[in-house]
């Protein structure tokens, strides 16, 4: 079996989700606390999807966790497959959200009165925080889809 690095199971698919983690956490915080979000849907969905992503990340965090202190490598092709789809599906809707959350941030900016300058960058910074998510999760979709046919 080739080792890619990046692949479930490794340091590397390790340090891309607590990246992916922290990313869609730091998109929660900013777009949740002291800010009336549930007044637009795309922020909605943003912060839907980033709670979604948080447990779907710590979860595969866990199992890298597993695998590097056991020294032994991922070797499930069907169960391989899955996340690799879910990182797939989890990546779609992050860009899907992100999209979302910058278009109507850009929006906003035109008119002051509806969106202060203050809280318009708290919400372009949470969909620059959920762009990034969407990167990380999508590279990790890439490196376990790499390894697939490998198995």
């Amino acid at each position: 079996m080739v080792e890619v690095p990046g692949s479930v199971g490794t340091s590397a698919s390790l340090s891309l989700r607590l990246g992916q983690t922290l990313l869609a956490f730091g998109a929660l915080l900013f777009m949740t606390i002291g800010v009336r979000f549930y007044q637009f849907t795309a922020f909605c969905y943003l912060v839907t999807i980033m709670a979604l992503a948080i447990p779907w990340n710590l979860t595969l965090a866990m199992v890298d966790i597993y695998c590097v202190i056991l020294n032994q490598p991922f070797q499930k092709p069907r169960i391989l497959l899955a996340i690799s789809i879910g990182d797939w599906v989890v990546s779609v809707l992050a860009l899907a959200s992100a999209s979302s959350a910058a278009s109507v941030v850009d929006l906003l900016r035109s008119d002051e009165s509806v969106c202060p300058p203050a809280i318009c960058n708290r919400y372009q910074f949470a969909a620059t925080l959920a762009f990034l998510t969407w990167f990380l999760s999508l590279s990790s979709s890439l490196f376990n889809l790499w390894l697939l046919p490998s198995l």
